[in-house]
């Protein structure tokens, strides 16, 4: 047997124990109350659970073994690996395609489930059933097994002569392996993607378990204890989900081109929403904790984010979203498997919250607005309309896909302008949950009679003000425009951080361990704060104040919004002078990158000979000249020195692209300079397109002697010498061949030379020739031929475009508060789960009635 054929005897191995554990911990709780379990079935189960476990760490080693071994015999290693990939990306091919990304998903289950099986104590017989049920249909999306004509799961192990046995190639030999695979998509090539999707599906998995517990609660009819558990869970999950989007966010901020972090593709919103009522489910946990008040709400919102994770499971895999997102994956085929299974949890949820409805407590307090549990509330049907906002319009084309079941042709499209559309309610929704956490906060540790309140709010409220006001004074004095929903956010988000922070100031004062839910509000608070600056404010500071049009071909935008530098040509911008200096590449092994000029390539892209030592600002020598060495050729550095023309501080970007005809042209990624108050975000937005021949002028040749000047158009040549080539690998030559190395020195712009190595080659008594050329200047210069009689020697030169890059650059204005805010928030998550794992400890009569349970979010 294959290691292919090992990895999918694991699969169903995993699955055929799954469906074990389930019938296992079902027995083993099945018409028993709680804590009172079948200690057989339950054995049962947990080795079940255990031989699953096991078969499934078995098949990722299997599946990352295939990849980082080159097999591309197997499809899915052909379809997202290469040769030459560093280890850490061929970890992202691993979760790059659908298979293994349920894979990745399943893996966290199994590690969660372990951490069930050893604390949930009473409950880990009805827990664990729900944990192995969704292990159960989470397997059988990668099952690939085939039922007459039933196709259950795409497997991640079928071969490629399986895959495609129409290529013709198979015909011929049936044993053919590709030599290369497609390799990683470019945009994924990024660090970024190595530690998001892990981080994102464990938010995923983590929705499973409050949702458990919840539904364990309802089937073993312990209607409120199930509460205490699931708080800590939630909050687990809340912390890694938040985190999790917005490293997706930051990715798409340092990676793609649009001047952004955030535009509410389809995909993006299928996280956002489960987030967003992940967090107003642990609010309605901590009421009805505190208050006894909510429980109904709390279940309900459990049970929501965990369908609407499935839900967003659906849309970024069935296809539906395939021409409304760039980030959806294809259809494999597994529409249906995946509606059975979001309507099987759907079906098994509501019908156990309306068999339990009535009997679920239900408080007889009246809430007052003095009363912080009425704010909360408030707060989390705030973040749950929100978030209904963003799934009724990203649902779209699951309706028209609906109605167009049933032969109705629907014309509902998505908005044209999806920033705008969304903006507009979501702004405000941020604005309302800046004010109320503040609010909240401030009455969750106080008393609740209105002299106390009127007393704590005002010293927030007046400095709110304050700042706000000196804020806006400050935004029109720049000439900017503050519209009131910008108006909005700034005074409630200023108000967010001040009052919590006012709190947490308290707290510190008395005695009192500090609020996670605090240090949380604080962040997010931040977070809106960075998002108004940032997004509202950012300039584009790359205006073509020329007068010309760089091309008719170019959109308006283009032409308007961006720079033109020609190498080694200084040019203004904004409060800056740039200076492009030329072309960069990554080469493993050597700090930073390693400028194009001084590499020959080979006819093995992937490898380039030095044409002189190799050296970094470390002054430590990677490479002598002539050293072979490997290149990562896919992506091209575009080196621009930025100087400030007031301060005269300097700094180097190093923006990338690559052209990449299948996705569209150029793949431009920004490069971004950090300062305290904002970002310089910069990216290429054209270039010279490598894939075409340059157009050359017709050759004029040059007879010269050693030490004679060429005048070549606006330039100044010297030649300075010929010797014998050595170290020329790329051209293969044998002791009895010769080559000879012409030194042409060439002046251009502000008096920086060029030194041109053209050869000169007699191969197996034929005579060949290499030409080098200055991209900055535009020339090549061929070594024709040579007279050692004479000592002159002919050179052939000719001229195209000189080299450029079209440049796009804008100012972030306070963007570092979003990306901090984030820690804080993550922070206080952290701090609240480690809260909630101590010990309440006593609290001396002085601080009394400060001292409750700490906000949790």
């Amino acid at each position: 047997m294959q290691i292919g054929d090992w990895g999918h005897l694991g699969v169903i191995v995993a699955f055929a124990a799954a469906v074990v554990a389930a019938l296992g911990y079902y027995m083993a709780a099945r018409q028993r109350p709680l804590g009172d379990t079948d200690e057989s079935w339950l054995r049962i189960g947990r080795g079940a659970f255990v031989v699953h476990s096991l078969a499934v760490l078995g098949v990722i080693v299997a599946l990352f073994a295939i990849i980082h071994g080159h097999r591309y015999e197997y499809y899915y290693a052909w379809s997202h690996s290469s040769n030459h990939l560093a280890v850490y990306y061929m970890i992202s091919c691993f979760w790059e395609g659908q298979e293994g990304s349920f894979l990745l998903w399943i893996f966290w289950h199994v590690l969660l489930g372990a951490f069930i099986m050893r604390g949930a104590k009473q409950w880990e017989a009805p827990v664990m059933a729900v944990f192995a049920f969704v292990q159960l249909f989470l397997v059988s999306m990668i099952l690939g097994v085939v039922v007459g004509s039933l196709k259950i799961g795409s497997s991640p192990f079928i071969l490629m002569r399986e895959f495609m046995p129409d290529l013709p190639v198979y015909q011929a030999n049936p044993d053919w392996i590709p030599e290369d695979g497609k390799g990683l998509n470019a945009l994924l090539q990024n660090y970024w993607m190595v530690i998001h999707p892990p981080t994102l599906f464990l938010g995923f998995a983590l929705t499973l378990v409050p949702f458990s517990y919840a539904i364990a609660g309802l089937w073993k009819g312990e209607l409120t204890k199930w509460v205490q558990p699931a708080i800590r869970w939630s909050l687990v999950g809340g912390g890694v989900l938040g985190i999790g989007v917005m490293m997706g966010a930051y990715w798409a901020y340092e990676t793609l081109n649009f001047g952004g972090y955030w535009n509410w593709d389809p995909v993006e919103n299928a996280v956002y929403i489960p987030w967003l009522v992940l967090v107003a489910a642990l609010h309605a946990l901590v009421l009805w904790q505190r208050g006894k008040t909510g429980l109904r709400t709390a279940y309900a919102l459990v049970i929501a984010t965990f369908l609407l994770i499935l839900y967003a499971t659906f849309l970024t895999r069935s296809g539906v979203l395939g021409n409304a997102s760039v980030h959806s994956f294809t259809d494999l085929g597994l529409s249906g498997q995946l509606l059975l299974y979001l309507g099987a949890f759907v079906i098994l949820s509501i019908a156990l919250l309306v068999w339990r409805w009535k009997q679920i407590p239900v408080s007889e307090k009246e809430l007052t607005m003095y009363h912080p549990e009425l704010w909360v509330f408030i707060g989390a049907t705030v973040l749950c309309l929100g978030a209904f906002q963003v799934l009724v319009t990203t649902s779209i084309p699951v309706y028209n896909a609906v109605v167009g079941f049933f032969g109705v042709k629907s014309n509902v499209a998505l908005p044209a302008d999806q920033i705008a559309h969304y903006t507009k309610i979501q702004l405000w929704m941020g604005a309302l949950v800046a004010l109320l956490s503040g609010i909240a906060q401030l009455l969750w540790w106080q008393k609740t009679d209105k002299e106390n309140i009127s007393s704590r709010l005002a010293v927030p409220a007046i400095l709110t003000l304050l700042l706000a006001s000196l804020a806006i004074l400050l935004v029109r004095n720049n000439g900017m425009e503050i519209s009131l929903p910008y108006i909005a956010l700034l005074t409630t988000g200023l108000f967010g951080v001040l009052a919590n922070a006012g709190m947490l100031f308290q707290l510190v004062r008395r005695g009192v361990r500090l609020s996670g839910g605090a240090v949380s509000h604080i962040g997010i608070a931040l977070m809106l704060l960075g998002i108004l600056a940032s997004a509202g404010y950012s300039n584009i500071i790359s205006k073509n104040t020329s007068g010309l049009l760089y091309s008719r071909e170019f959109p308006e935008d283009l032409n308007r919004d961006n720079v033109l530098l020609w190498r080694n040509q200084s040019s203004e911008m904004g409060p800056y002078k740039l200076t492009y200096t030329g072309q960069y590449y990554d080469v493993p092994g050597v700090p930073g990158y390693v400028n194009k000029e001084l590499l020959f390539r080979t006819v093995d892209e992937y490898k380039a000979i030095a044409r002189a030592d190799v050296k970094q600002e470390d002054g430590k020598t990677y490479y002598k000249a002539g050293d072979t060495l490997e290149i990562r050729p896919e992506d091209t550095y575009y080196r621009v020195e930025y100087k400030h023309k007031d301060s005269g501080k300097q700094f180097v970007l190093y923006p990338r692209a690559q052209v990449n005809q299948e996705m569209g042209g150029l793949l431009a990624s920004p490069d971004i300079k950090i300062f305290w108050d904002h970002d310089i975000y910069s990216h290429v937005s054209s270039v010279p397109d490598p894939t075409k021949e340059k157009d050359w002028s017709e050759v004029k040749e040059y007879t010269v002697g050693i030490g004679d000047t060429l005048f070549l158009n606006d330039y100044v040549a010297v030649f300075k010498g010929a010797e014998p080539a050595t170290n020329l690998a790329g051209l293969g030559l044998s002791k009895d061949d010769i080559a000879v190395q012409a030194d042409v020195i060439v002046s251009g712009e502000n008096g920086k030379k060029y030194h041109v190595h053209p050869i000169f080659v007699v191969k197996d008594r034929l005579v060949g020739r290499v030409p080098d050329e200055v991209e900055a200047l535009g020339l090549r210069i061929s070594f024709n031929n040579l007279d050692p009689t004479a000592g002159k020697f002919t050179f052939g030169v000719s001229t195209t475009q000189k080299d450029y890059i079209i440049l796009k650059a804008m100012e972030k204005p306070f963007i570092n508060l979003l990306w901090s805010g984030t820690l804080l928030m993550g922070l206080g998550f952290g701090m609240a789960v480690w809260q909630r794992g101590r010990k309440p400890r006593p609290v001396s009569s002085a601080s009394k009635p400060v001292v409750r349970e700490p906000q949790v979010a």
